[in-house]
């Protein structure tokens, strides 16, 4: 095995001047994990979620569900929830897991108890209100503990009523998905219309489970309007697949590095967003090519910037910032206003790590524009501690961006454990000596 990543005076010291080659099994989906687990909730009857992802989010969440009445046993990556009596009332920790934060706010507000939301600091800073006001118009009972559009919550649950919601989804996809799911069990059918939708693929991927587990769910095409009918959930066996998320990182370390990597077991038509970063690859000039076990991500010849949208893709912005300094051109990414209420605020994080190591960045209100100021140049090589901000996906960008740009340490490497605690012994064994 490669000795990989150096531990260094204030953390991990990232090699240079190696390749990326092999193959690899990406993780669990976080968000497909995370939605399985609602579902479970959500529907109190015995299921098995095999492959689910264990880290540092699904595993605050799974002890929620414990506390909230289901029995979990997990036995070689195979999850078994029962159902027992729940319990009238309890306080639930969210840590720093805005997904399971939004999800429980709706799913809580429809079990019968009193029920608190707590969380880190960061994590009462990223509002909820416009979930909150739409619950509410379905008859929930919510109180804020502190600031108003804020956790932590006082919920009183019961059964919700259906009806018409407006949803201002401009800041968060995970507002509607947590509506979407908790319909089922309203007492009648709920009609959904939301306002400048973010994040989009990801409601179809909430769709696509609920539909998988008995929910009736009906969307328009202009992705803006849901119905959703009363129904009971139910299902015998779920099996989550890879992460396209996560495999962005090994992805684009590979392409930086002038490698190639086999990603195995990712669904070719899944219906996760982040699915198309490949894409985005393969317009900067990688080699994207599927195979019978996997996709297949080689280096090309060069890097090339682009012009993106990513508003349907924001956790892959950090990603393609790592990359942009290297790539010829400019790279501007745009509509990402809604990546500063994330762990970080990315589009700050990102602007600043970036600018500490030498790139030329520029930071606007909804996206980044980036020089590939590297490309064909003369890279740094000043040794930086550069911080993570508490973020696991800007921990994980930067240290693929450090595999090119000598003297990158970073600083608190243990983050990465909220979605993909194995990034740093994956990102050794593929690192070539």
């Amino acid at each position: 095995m490669n000795s990989g990543p150096t531990t260094a005076m204030g953390g991990y010291e990232i090699p240079t001047h190696r390749v990326i080659r092999g193959r690899l099994q990406p993780p669990p989906s976080k968000s497909i994990t995370q939605r399985a687990l609602n579902l479970a909730l959500l529907s109190r009857r015995p299921v098995i979620i095999e492959h689910p992802l264990l880290a540092e989010d699904t595993e605050l969440f799974l002890a929620a569900l414990n506390t909230l009445g289901l029995e979990s046993d997990l036995r070689e990556d195979r999850l078994t929830l029962r159902p027992t009596d729940p319990p009238d009332g309890a306080e639930i920790w969210c840590g720093n897991n805005g997904t399971m934060l939004r999800f429980l706010t709706a799913a809580l507000s429809s079990l019968p108890g009193e029920w608190r939301l707590m969380g880190s600091k960061r994590l009462h800073e990223r509002t909820v209100g416009p979930l909150v006001e739409a619950l509410r118009t379905l008859g929930a009972r919510i109180e804020y503990m502190e600031s108003e559009g804020f956790a932590p919550l006082l919920i009183s649950g019961g059964q919700l009523d259906g009806g018409a919601v407006e949803l201002d989804a401009s800041l968060s996809s995970q507002f509607a998905s947590a509506l979407l799911m908790v319909a089922t069990q309203a007492r009648s059918s709920l009609l959904l219309r939301l306002d400048s939708p973010v994040s989009v693929p990801y409601l179809d991927l909430t769709g696509e489970i609920l539909e998988s587990w008995g929910g009736q769910i009906e969307a328009q095409r202009d992705s803006k309007t849901f119905r959703v009918e009363p129904s009971p959930l139910s299902l015998d066996r779920f099996v989550v697949e890879g992460d396209y998320s996560a495999a962005a990182y090994p992805a684009a370390a590979a392409v930086l590095t002038g490698g190639n990597v086999l990603l195995e077991r990712l669904g070719r038509d899944s219906a996760q967003g982040d699915r198309r970063f490949l894409e985005i690859l393969a317009s900067m000039g990688a080699q994207v090519e599927w195979r019978e076990s996997g996709v297949e991500v080689r280096a090309g010849l060069a890097l090339s910037g682009l012009e993106v949208d990513l508003a349907d893709m924001p956790d892959q912005v950090p990603t393609l910032a790592a990359l942009a300094p290297f790539a010829s051109g400019r790279t501007v990414i745009r509509n990402v206003g809604h990546l500063r209420i994330k762990e970080s605020d990315r589009l700050a994080a990102m602007s600043s790590e970036l600018v500490r190591l030498g790139a030329a960045v520029v930071e606007r209100r909804d996206g980044l524009e980036i020089e590939g100021s590297w490309s064909g140049n003369r890279v740094p090589d000043d040794r930086v501690v550069v911080a993570t901000h508490g973020d696991h996906r800007v921990a994980m960008s930067l240290a693929v961006c450090g595999l090119r740009r000598p003297g990158v340490v970073v600083d608190t490497p243990e983050v990465v454990a909220k979605s993909y605690p194995g990034f740093w012994k994956d990102l050794d064994e593929l690192l070539d000596s």
